[in-house]
């Protein structure tokens, strides 16, 4: 019966086949394996049950039954509370997809990887450490967290095979929206109005109306960089997926082949067709070798294509105006060519760009070159990425030495390279002389701009590498003694190194740890972790720390006055750590001797005019004091179950303290050791700015069976505040201007009173020095310091910026099922934060593209006071939600303000999957040993007053919602 148990579990673990009659159901399961669950922590693995906080598991191959999303961390702030999608316990933190990180460390199978370079399909576990005692034994480069990815291993006797294929299709969200040249210019008329009412208009009625009325539109352009001649609605995305595993009694393996190609939302020109494909292999062998010594190796190898049009089409999109250029489309038809225009025919016929058959490329003078024609003539790029990682590891059981120790020990080296090829073409524009015959706009000539030339050279650029070598070891102690002294102990040695192209010194982490944890009977729990770390960023004698870590946990749940009550497990648990880290000894993107004096040398004129003269000087003073940042941290948490499982919670609070962050401009030096030409200095780089954050997290699951009808609700968040403790900074009196106090991710900028109403009340304003000159229909400023000027001096803090995250997040999780259908929903939220309005479909001045919110501008109107002098004054004081329109720079309405600010709060419903098993008889004694189906939808909606902002990219490729179908096998 045990084995059958584990074949039903087995097959359950990929969704290729319902559950049968006598197999465990989802909650059944959960009540039965959690005390003995084991999951991977730092360099062990521990029961999930004896786990002091700081820590979150998700069991991945439980999730891939019911949700089949396309990035490894793709939501899972929705299932876990800690984790808020960007940091852990809101630290801050850089890019893990490249882990060339200062923050959260990701470890895929125990080594520094990226976490985009491991596929939802070879993933068995993710365990979130995000308290300080979770990730000491890692040393400095873990200090803000650590994500361990665990990869499947082979587990089954014999043979096994599961394939699975899906496909689906990309569909924008949201486009910009922008005018189009009529509309636009009218618009810059009025807006040369608006700065000088004697300007003659740029555009004559007769131009708006030929624009408008699209009689020739390659010489009257209104170009709409969205529209279907350019981009596509949707765009295809296909995966296929084929996992083996097997073994005997001394040997098992696991092997996953992966492949995915997704297309692009442009289709013109070199776009049409380009594509990113992946082709991976991951595979692994556990050996045991005798009865002390076991083994195992892990490969993957990953190729990454990438073929791509040039030009880039969202950027012109948002940039360039829908009239330019003037005169002449980027594609303009043969079939307006005068017949008898033979020189204009003989030019054509001996282009190389004949789009189409038909089509040849258009500018004129001032734009002899366009993203569209760049499309379709420039060439192509080609991008290529090759991964290959390895990693060994031997096991040593010393029981024969001392019972209970055992020695571990692995082995990795990673290998990165990418580059681009590329088709490097040039071409020629012609510019059209146009005619009109009889009410007909005809080409009568062409004049032939700049070289077509088509080498059929391939070029090779931007190329990288990357090198990683991790080494580890560590003795492990196990025990029991009198059946309730449990005790364990690890002395680990650690080290990894990434050596990058381009990059003299190594990215590196070296540290020694120990740990020694007790426990009596399962309910009194001291933990004790400590890191010894090295440095070489800091200066000899400062290089190396001790980082410890205390724990206490109290098991309630296995007391005797608990036992028998609605209370099934209940564990609570202390912490306080002190961590050392290095990651953020950076200044102005260096990360070295930062402790040592440094100078350079520049030239000037010296005595004698006219010769310039070397001379030396100061631009670092030397600290031989500086050292290490430390994380000081105390955390609760909590954790239990209730109603034989019906109810799980998981509960931390933290409050941490990050000190020493650097600075390089002490205020409390004299300020003549320092020069503002040239940009020298006798003052060190020290350790000073301090950071704080206090927080919580939580996650609660409420599950219940009723016969063939199983309901899951999953609630998860992270709330946290920071504030800048200590910062070095000098306001004088200004002291509403100091950031100590504030929070540490806080929006800056100045307090808006509406719009001027007329040129009147601009006068009796305070000056605005703001980089152009106040009008009417301008965004007027409080004065802060009341000095009669608004500036820099005047700036307030406003609001959260939510950089390393919002600050409450909030996670949902739905599950159905019934019989062979499962239904699981995810939702995703991020509340109390703001930002800034403040891209270019927002910052509208001069020769700028005019968006549609310039619709609801401030409109003028020409007046004369009491003494006939002409003044400008807003029509429109209560519906304008936009300044004034101006052809000059308009720098004074687009400084940061609350004018321009907005709340992020938003919920997404992220993920909805319907799956449905077919049921098991029906594969009884057949080589299919189960199918599964499903429809799965992502990124479906967005709830927020700002939704159609949160949506919409500017510059860059649209938002998408994934519309997916797929199918698994088990064989």
């Amino acid at each position: 019966m045990k084995n059958i148990k584990s074949i039903i579990f087995l097959f359950a673990t990929l969704a290729s086949a319902p559950l049968t009659a006598g197999a465990q159901t989802e909650a059944e399961a959960d009540d039965s394996t959690a005390a003995e669950r084991k999951v991977h922590v730092a360099f062990r693995q521990m029961n999930e049950g004896d786990i002091l906080g700081g820590v979150s598991v998700v069991d991945y191959e439980e999730l891939a039954k019911k949700d089949n999303t396309t990035y490894s961390l793709h939501d899972m702030d929705g299932l876990i509370g800690g984790w808020n999608g960007a940091s852990l316990w809101g630290l801050d933190t850089d890019n893990m997809d490249t882990n060339d990180s200062y923050g959260v460390l990701c470890l895929v199978d125990g080594v520094a990887r990226a976490s985009n370079n491991v596929q939802p399909s070879e993933i068995s576990e993710i365990t979130f450490l995000k308290g300080a005692q979770a990730v000491v034994l890692y040393g400095a480069k873990a200090a803000k967290g650590a994500i361990l990815i665990t990869t499947k291993r082979g587990k089954v006797d014999g043979l096994r095979i599961d394939a699975s294929v899906n496909t689906g299709w990309y569909v924008a969200k949201a486009l910009p929206e922008y005018l189009g040249s009529a509309e636009y210019m009218t618009l810059y008329n009025e807006a040369l109005w608006n700065d000088n009412y004697g300007a003659n208009p740029r555009y004559s009625a007769t131009d708006i109306y030929n624009h408008a009325s699209g009689i020739n539109p390659a010489r009257y352009t209104d170009i709409n960089y969205y529209s279907s001649d350019y981009i596509r609605k949707a765009y295809n995305r296909t995966e296929a997926t084929v996992e083996v595993q097997g073994g005997a009694k001394r040997a098992h393996f696991y092997a996953n082949v992966n492949y995915y190609n997704y297309g692009d939302l442009r289709k013109y020109g070199g776009w049409d067709g380009a594509y990113t494909d992946r082709f991976s292999v991951r595979g692994n062998v556990d050996v045991i070798i005798n009865n002390f010594i076991t083994g195992y190796a892990n490969a993957s190898a990953t190729f990454y294509n990438g073929r791509s049009g040039k030009g880039n089409l969202w950027d012109a999109a948002a940039t360039v105006r829908p009239n330019y250029p003037q005169g002449a489309s980027p594609l303009i038809s043969t079939d307006l060519i005068d017949p008898n225009a033979t020189a204009a025919w003989d030019l054509i016929k001996n282009t190389q760009n004949l789009i189409d058959g038909k089509y040849f490329l258009g500018g004129t003078q001032e734009t002899m070159s366009n993203v569209l024609a760049d499309g379709y003539a420039a060439g192509t790029s080609q991008f290529v990425s090759r991964q290959f990682q390895f990693d060994a590891g031997v096991n040593f059981d010393l029981g024969a030495v001392t019972k209970g120790l055992s020695f571990k020990t692995m082995f990795s080296v990673d290998y990165a390279t990418s580059y681009n090829l590329s088709y490097d073409n040039q071409y020629a524009i012609y510019v059209p002389t146009w005619s009109n015959y009889n009410g007909k706009d005809v080409i009568v000539g062409l004049t032939k701009l700049g070289d077509e030339v088509h080498s059929g050279v391939q070029n090779s650029s931007n190329t990288s590498d990357r090198q990683t070598i991790t080494w580890n070891g560590h003795f492990d102690y196990e025990r029991t003694f009198g059946g309730v002294h449990n005790v364990s102990a690890m002395f680990v040695g650690n080290m990894w190194q990434v050596t990058k192209s381009g990059s003299y010194h190594r990215y590196s982490n070296a540290n020694l740890g120990i740990q020694a944890d007790y426990n009596y009977d399962r309910r009194y729990y001291v933990n004790f972790g400590g890191a010894f770390v090295h440095s070489a960023r800091l200066p000899e004698g400062k290089r190396g720390a001790f980082s410890p870590s205390v724990s206490v946990g109290w098991r309630l749940g296995n007391e005797k006055f608990i036992k028998g009550s609605a209370v099934d497990d209940l564990m609570l648990s202390l912490s306080y750590s002190n961590l050392h880290e290095d990651m953020d000894l950076v200044m102005n993107s260096k990360q070295f001797y930062l402790y040592e004096s440094l100078w350079a040398t520049a030239y000037a004129y010296g005595w004698n005019d006219g010769f310039s003269k070397q001379y030396t000087y100061s631009t670092q003073g030397t600290n031989p004091d500086l050292t290490y940042l430390t994380r000081q941290e105390f955390s609760v948490n909590l954790r239990g179950s209730f109603f034989k499982k019906l109810v799980t919670a998981d509960f931390s609070f933290f409050t941490n303290k990050m000190s020493g962050y650097l600075i390089n401009n002490p205020t409390t030096f004299p300020s003549h050791l320092a020069t503002g030409y040239p940009d020298g200095s006798f003052k060190p780089v020290i350790n000073n700015d301090v950071n704080t954050r206090t927080g919580f997290d939580f996650s609660v699951k409420l599950q219940k069976q009723f016969g063939d009808f199983y309901a899951a609700l999953g609630v998860s968040g992270t709330y946290f505040d920071s504030k800048i403790s200590v910062k070095d900074e000098n306001y004088g009196s200004d002291t509403y201007r100091n950031r100590q106090g504030h929070p540490i991710d806080g929006l800056w900028g100045l307090q808006s009173m509406g719009l001027f109403k007329d040129d009147i009340e601009v006068a009796n304003a305070p000056k605005q020095n703001l980089g152009s000159t106040a009008k009417a229909g301008d965004i007027r400023y409080v004065d802060q310091n009341g000095d009669g000027v608004i500036d820099s001096k005047d700036e307030v803090y406003l609001g959260k910026g939510g950089w390393y995250g919002a600050p409450f997040t909030l996670g949902i999780n739905i599950t159905l099922k019934y019989k062979g259908f499962t239904l699981f929903l995810l939702g995703t939220g991020g509340f109390g934060a703001y930002d800034f309005k403040n891209s270019s479909y927002y910052k509208i001045s001069g020769d700028s593209k005019y968006s549609a919110v310039v619709r609801d501008r401030a409109q003028l109107a020409l007046d004369y006071d009491n003494a006939g002098n002409p003044y400008y004054y807003v029509t429109n004081m209560e519906t304008a939600k936009f300044p004034r329109l101006s052809a000059l720079n308009a720098a004074n309405n687009f400084v940061n303000s609350d004018y321009w600010m907005y709340k992020t709060d938003r919920f997404n419903l992220s993920r909805v999957q319907l799956t449905y098993d077919f049921p098991a008889p029906w594969f009884t004694n057949k080589v299919v040993k189960g199918v599964g189906v499903y429809v799965m939808l992502q990124d479906l909606l967005t709830i927020s007053a700002e939704r159609k902002h949160l949506e919409t990219n500017v510059g860059s490729a649209p938002q998408t919602r994934y519309y997916n179908l797929g199918v698994k096998v088990a064989f």
